[in-house]
């Protein structure tokens, strides 16, 4: 079979250690334009550098990162039950009786450079319970569309990630120019920022895979990546947010809390300490928990 759009390849000279798909093959120089299959990494590579992965190991590869994200979901999860037992507690004052309490999560903005990545993500919120707005758009396009958005949206979580890579032929990890779209992601921030400056009005995640860490927060991230230049899984910041969106907005969210239950854990994602955001209620009247108007524990 010949390489082509859509095709899913390895890089031969990294072992073939991640499945990229082809976005676009330049003709006249024969280099390919790569997005990662998993991660959120943006490469380009010479043809010739390129395999066609067997289905035997692409399933193989697949399976070994689908077990970690299995992993991430079920600590989630767990973590998830502990943090309603102690709602339901608060909630109540301690007392025990039959009425039911709702819970209001934060609601989040996720704008993602790739579209594919967009719709796993908004799935997996979905199965957590967050309520979500997806937006797909370029990075480039963020700085400028972003910040028209919140007004729209008028989330207290933004997400905006997508792709991106550190090049070091063109400077180094201090460089912000040496990066494929971190410039772009740390405009959007700052941008955002001077609409509303406080940390815990609006939490933000940014980046993506060898993201310039220090810029994004420097900029005004709650969370970014990545603080080793290593890559981010497509799922790590559903993670990340979800668990604010679920804590208790009396509790404040520590980052190692955040980051234990990630794939890419502290070597790819960071931040600052974060207040949550769940606020409980009660009660719920029979005839309105049956028509859904309230999300219910």
């Amino acid at each position: 079979m010949k390489i082509q759009a859509d095709s899913i390849v390895a890089r031969k000279s990294y072992n073939c250690d991640i499945l990229f798909r082809v976005v676009h093959i330049h003709e006249d120089s024969q280099i390919v334009d790569l997005i990662g299959e998993e991660m959120r990494l943006s490469a380009d590579a010479p043809l010739s550098d390129l395999v066609l992965m067997p289905e035997e190991e692409k399933n193989k590869l697949r399976n070994q990162l689908k077990k970690k994200v299995d992993r991430s979901f079920r600590l989630f999860r767990q973590d998830f039950k502990l943090l309603q037992q102690k709602r339901e507690y608060v909630s109540t004052g301690g007392y025990k009786h039959d009425e039911r309490y709702f819970e209001l999560p934060g609601k989040v903005l996720h704008v993602d450079g790739d579209n594919r990545y967009l719709e796993k993500c908004l799935q997996l919120y979905e199965k957590l319970g967050v309520p979500v707005v997806g937006v797909h758009m370029s990075e480039a396009d963020m700085p400028q569309r972003v910040p028209k958005l919140l007004d729209q949206v008028r989330p207290d979580v933004l997400v905006i990630t997508g792709h991106d890579a550190f090049l070091k032929m063109k400077g180094g990890k201090k460089d912000l120019q040496a990066y494929r779209h971190s410039k772009h992601f740390v405009r959007t921030v700052k941008e955002v920022r001077t609409k509303i400056r406080h940390l815990d009005q609006l939490v933000i995640f940014a980046g993506a895979c060898q993201s310039h860490f220090e810029s994004l927060i420097k900029a005004g991230a709650n969370f970014a990546s990545s603080p080793e230049r290593v890559n981010i899984h497509a799922l790590d910041p559903v993670y990340i947010v979800s668990k604010i969106c679920l804590t208790s907005f009396m509790d404040r969210v520590h980052v190692m809390d955040v980051l234990r239950n990630t794939l890419s854990n502290e070597g790819g994602l960071g931040g600052v300490e974060t207040r949550g955001l769940l606020r409980t209620g009660m009660p719920i009247e029979k005839d309105l928990e049956k028509q859904e108007d309230l999300p219910s524990n």
